[in-house]
């Protein structure tokens, strides 16, 4: 089979590789949809820490965001599996430890993340093996389109009910791209205010149209401040503007990661009696995505710019917006086009 391996950064080859085989547990997957992730773009470009940790290394077969069929399965998983469609979840916990046990596989420490940590094959490709136990099927309702945005969906699921996003609350979210889109969605469908910051007038326009209550490249004042700020970005500048803007008792929520750390003063976070969350992964947050967008609660699609062949990613990487994308910030890749 076709898969997109990057050898080094900003180094790549469309290779041909062995089709995979499903173990015990495990299916393959035939691959209809990737959503191209920031964490992607980290791995593609050398930036990504797991790289200089050693949890990962090159040669790397990246993507996570995926919906397919399932096309094989392994000794003591049901074949009813075969022909149906699903998402994964990107952690692969051991399913043992005490973190797995207590429902926080993702933070598993022996855990695999697909195509991105430990050396497990990512979905950059036309066929994926992963454990029968990791998958959630999709409606028949869900075109490969959603299905590929269900992930980054969990993402932003866990953003919103991490922000305690509710009606009355104001929240703030500083970024405009992908997750901060979603998160606005997830926000507005929870009955919250929701306004943005963001640099791109392309996203900032988008986010409008989303029905956020106002977006712009400056945070504006409004009447009771901020209930929950959000960080969407990649800039570690962010996360202690956010602390100051505010309200006290108040909620930061972090999902956004720079190559450097972001530095917050602890007296701050005291005095002003902040609740400050990370968020590692939308694990916990696949079955609510799936949900809000099957009852229509959101629709993911408006943040799709294009879908591409998987022989035309290495240019996406590189920088080139596809040719007639739309305004959203999201690209996909079909594999089983080159």
């Amino acid at each position: 089979m076709k898969a997109f391996v990057v050898t080094g950064p900003q180094i790549f080859e469309l290779q041909e590789v062995a089709s995979p085989v499903a173990g015990t547990g495990e299916v393959v997957v035939e691959v209809n949809r990737v959503g191209v992730c920031g964490t992607d773009v980290e791995f593609f470009n050398g930036t990504m820490p797991y790289l200089h940790d050693g949890q990962a290394k090159y040669p790397m077969r990246i993507g996570h965001e995926w919906t397919g069929r399932v096309i094989q399965v392994g000794e003591g998983v049901d074949s009813k599996l075969i022909d149906r469609r699903f998402i994964g979840d990107v952690m692969l916990g051991c399913g043992t430890c005490k973190r797995c046990q207590s429902g926080r596989q993702h933070t598993c420490a022996t855990r695999f993340e697909v195509g991105i940590r430990n050396g497990w094959s990512g979905a950059l490709a036309e066929q994926l093996v992963v454990p029968a136990r990791f998958l959630h099927e999709i409606p028949d309702s869900f075109d490969d389109t959603i299905g590929a945005l269900v992930e980054p969906g969990a993402n932003a699921w866990r953003v919103a009910d991490a922000a305690q996003a509710q009606p009355g609350k104001n929240i703030l979210i500083w970024g405009t791209g992908t997750i901060g889109l979603l998160t606005a969605q997830f926000c507005l469908a929870m009955g919250a205010n929701v306004h943005m910051v963001g640099k791109d007038p392309v996203t900032i326009k988008l986010a409008l149209e989303i029905g956020v209550a106002s977006a712009g490249e400056s945070v504006i004042e409004i009447a009771g401040g901020y209930d929950a700020v959000i960080d969407a970005t990649f800039d570690n500048k962010v996360p202690s503007k956010l602390v100051d803007l505010v309200e006290p008792g108040g909620r930061v929520v972090l999902i956004g990661v720079d190559n450097n750390p972001a530095l917050l003063d602890s007296r701050t976070l005291v005095f002003k009696d902040l609740t400050v969350l990370g968020i590692l992964s939308g694990s916990p947050g696949l079955a609510h995505s799936i949900e809000f967008i099957k009852s229509g609660r959101i629709d993911p699609r408006i943040i799709v710019g294009a879908t591409v062949g998987l022989g035309e990613v290495g240019k996406v990487f590189l920088g080139t917006r596809p040719v007639g994308a739309g305004p959203g910030p999201k690209i996909l890749v079909d594999p089983k086009k080159f």
